[in-house]
């Protein structure tokens, strides 16, 4: 993993992405609906139009936060000269969304000789989702009926043999045990937004990536006391790795419950530190780059499946 170094430029790409994550935290009005959450308008896996790539990390919230706010129906995205060279125009008085570009900075031989981690540099850039053109057309989505989901979800997380037991009252990750804790699948209703096959597997892939997260895996500390900012951390890189894979699988994400007390110590620590949510974004992409390669091995068509490893797309 890279280092990474703050742009010389004037423009503080962090605190501007991070404040409007925070905006979009607060606009929940004590409804805990985070800006990862599915509402009216689906959350697409943002792909750059010109790469096919997906975009990565916190660069997916911050376009998720905008596709909300106005509304746009297709998670293509592209830069103004990438638009141009499509032949697409980018309308007159549209406003960009600002994504984050990391590019790794040459070492000295000096640098490499003394082993040090390669630096890379983030800088600000604004790209244009198609709602925003003229003269393009995205291409019709793929097809999948709910059984076709369904299948895919369960294989995927078959694939992972993760030891899961059902019965219990509240979900959760036991790192003593390395088990996952679960309601029993029937516990869980349909709504107005999701089925309750879509309720429990989002439950189920928040857990999982806390699994990600144990010494003989990833390796992130999970030995964090309730109620602490640390603890807090870990949550919040979960709910973010089940919001990448239910948008990368096309299921509904709805908030839970019991991370209403969370959502005080989330923005306590964005606030205090603008970087923190693209570390927990960071954590949380690598978490599901991980999930997807266990998968990957067992199952043959998930190798084109959007939670197999991302690439950043160029800005």
């Amino acid at each position: 993993m890279t280092s990474e170094v703050l742009s010389r430029s004037k423009f503080n790409v962090y605190g501007a992405i991070t404040a409007k994550i925070v905006r979009g935290i607060q606009d929940a009005k004590g409804k805990y609906e985070m800006p990862w959450h599915t509402g009216t308008v689906p959350l697409f896996v943002p792909k750059n139009v010109l790469t096919e790539n997906p975009y990565r990390g916190v660069n997916i919230l911050s376009l998720w936060l905008d596709a909300t706010a106005k509304n746009y129906q297709t998670g293509y995205w592209a830069s103004y000269k990438q638009w141009q060279s499509l032949g697409a125009q980018v309308r007159r008085g549209e406003h960009g969304s600002i994504i984050i570009f990391y590019k790794q900075l040459e070492q000295t031989d000096l640098e490499i000789e003394a082993g040090e981690v390669p630096r890379s540099i983030g800088r600000a850039y604004w790209i244009f989702n198609a709602a925003q053109v003229d003269k393009w057309q995205p291409p019709d989505p793929p097809q999948h009926s709910a059984v076709q989901i369904s299948e895919e979800v369960a294989a995927f997380v078959g694939a992972l043999d993760a030891r899961v037991d059902h019965g219990y009252s509240r979900p959760r990750y036991r790192i003593d045990l390395d088990r996952i804790e679960m309601p029993s699948p029937s516990w869980f209703r349909d709504t107005k937004t999701r089925s309750a096959f879509e309720g429990y597997h989002s439950v189920l892939l928040h857990e999982l990536t806390h699994w990600s997260g144990a010494s003989h895996r990833i390796g992130r500390d999970l030995n964090n006391r309730f109620g602490s900012h640390a603890y807090a951390f870990e949550e919040l890189v979960a709910e973010l790795g089940a919001a990448f894979m239910c948008a990368a699988f096309g299921i509904a994400n709805e908030p839970r419950d019991d991370h209403a007390a969370y959502v005080a110590s989330w923005l306590e620590v964005l606030n205090n530190d603008p970087k923190a949510i693209f570390t927990a974004a960071h954590k949380a992409q690598e978490a599901i780059e991980y999930l997807g390669s266990i998968a990957a091995e067992k199952l043959h068509w998930f190798e084109a499946a959007p939670v197999t490893p991302l690439h950043e797309a160029s800005a």
